[in-house]
């Protein structure tokens, strides 16, 4: 083994003497000052490489309030550690052993604030779009898009990191979900407890009545006086976290048969309030500091927001040639009454039938996408896409070898470089659980000329 090591140390003018002097020396020690202690489960190398990026871009005070990677600051404990500490969704007794394992091994990661809250395909890691953020050199007081904000996480993370923020989606059922999401942040937590108290009216309540966008646009003001829970619902902002938890609930009696739809409902809703407790202890006498969110209905190829009035955007492109999400969201959306057929002619990727025209389509519809990221960020600063790639898949749809084919991420930077948009980063996160599919994503940073 001596040998071995001798001739790796000599291949880089290196002796064995210093080797061994050094050899016990923590690597984490050598890259981090002493006075920062990473958080625990740091064991990624896009994560090492973030972490090292906020170490040099924010002073100890922004680390304490909105490092992402960062347990303690001279001993004292960030907001984000704090935030991930305990229990993080207060799981179900029934809950599998997976799932458990699950938030377990990722607790600082994900799950924590109103994150965890409704299962959504293709969630983002929060913490990963915090150190984005704070990469990107976003301050409080600036403001980021994610003009394809999916189940919100850009914005819940740039509202409590005091960062202005907006958020468009094609999706009415992802811009209702990204509201009640939010809400739990500042909901009335008396009047959740309330609503639990009498909760035989409020399960009757959801199960009569159809919950129709129409209905989601106004306060209740009009409920008749005998209705028991009339005055609570006057709060639109309540209402929304409540038939959110109610959807969540529906969502679990059609996955699993363990429970009636009585029975989940309630313990959802428990579990709701167990997550708006915690977050609104953590933030308690810190409201004043919260970033500005502002969900929106759009279309990202036609963005309703002025011209360099961006600080930063972040988004992950939807793999619609290969996802149909409005199938997979069909349940949720015919519960608020939305049109799918109507949605199907917006959506990109799903404007075609046949695969090649789906991804040609996508390809023509990330254009104008980013051609609209560029317009609205100011000069300098960085548009962070996330995007995983199946060059199989696109080998078989374009009917070339895969050693032919360019992956998304490489064809986005191509037109981001086009655009005017300089590829200054691109950083490869394993993608653990779905290798077949798809072995890495990548967090592109490009960055307006």
């Amino acid at each position: 083994m001596k040998n071995g090591l001798q001739k790796r140390v000599y291949r880089q003018n290196i002796t064995v003497e210093t080797v061994q002097k050094n050899i016990n020396i923590n690597l984490f020690e050598k890259i981090f000052p002493a006075h920062l202690k990473l958080i625990p489960q740091l064991n990624e190398v896009y994560e090492l490489e973030l972490a090292f990026y906020e170490s040099l871009m924010l002073s100890d005070e922004e680390l304490v309030r909105n490092g992402a990677y960062f347990a303690g600051v001279n001993g004292k404990p960030t907001r984000h550690f704090l935030m991930c500490q305990g229990e993080p969704l207060k799981l179900a007794k029934h809950s599998s052993s997976r799932l458990k394992s699950f938030f377990q091994t990722n607790q600082f990661k994900t799950g924590y604030a109103t994150n965890g809250l409704f299962p959504y395909r293709g969630k983002f890691h929060p913490q990963m779009i915090k150190g984005l953020i704070n990469v990107m050199g976003c301050k409080p007081g600036d403001v980021v898009l994610d003009p394809m904000m999916g189940s919100g996480t850009v914005l819940i993370e740039a509202t409590l990191m005091g960062i202005d923020s907006i958020g468009i989606d094609a999706s009415p059922f992802c811009d209702f979900m990204v509201r009640a999401k939010l809400s739990g942040l500042d909901v009335d937590l008396d009047a959740v407890k309330k609503s639990l108290a009498k909760f035989d009216v409020l399960y009757q309540y959801f199960t009569e009545n159809p919950l129709a966008l129409e209905k989601m646009d106004f306060y209740f003001d009009d409920f008749p006086k005998e209705f028991e829970l009339s005055e609570i619902f006057a709060d639109k902002n309540l209402h929304n976290y409540l038939a959110l938890s109610f959807l969540d609930a529906k969502g679990y009696t059609e996955r699993s048969k363990r429970k009636t739809l009585r029975e989940q409902f309630k313990a959802i809703l428990e579990r709701y309030l167990f997550v708006a407790e915690k977050i609104q202890m953590i933030i308690k006498g810190c409201e004043n500091q919260l970033g500005s969110a502002n969900p929106m209905v759009g279309d990202a190829r036609k963005l309703n927001v002025a011209d360099e009035s961006i600080d930063g955007i972040i988004f992950s492109p939807p793999y619609s040639f290969a996802i149909d999400y409005l199938k997979n969201d069909a349940q949720h959306l015919n519960a608020i009454g939305a049109d799918i057929n109507e949605l199907r002619k917006v959506m990109i990727g799903l404007r075609h039938k046949k695969p090649k025209d789906k991804y040609e389509g996508y390809l023509v519809d990330m254009q104008k996408v980013i051609a609209e990221c560029h317009r609205v960020l100011k000069p300098g600063k960085i548009c962070s896409i996330i995007i995983g790639t199946n060059n199989n898949q696109i080998s078989k749809i374009l009917k070339v070898s895969p050693d032919d084919v360019k992956g998304l991420n490489e064809k986005l930077i191509e037109i981001g470089e086009n655009m005017g948009l300089r590829h200054i980063k691109s950083i490869e996160r394993k993608i653990n659980g779905i290798a077949n599919t798809m072995r890495s994503e990548f967090i592109v940073l490009l960055q307006k000329n």
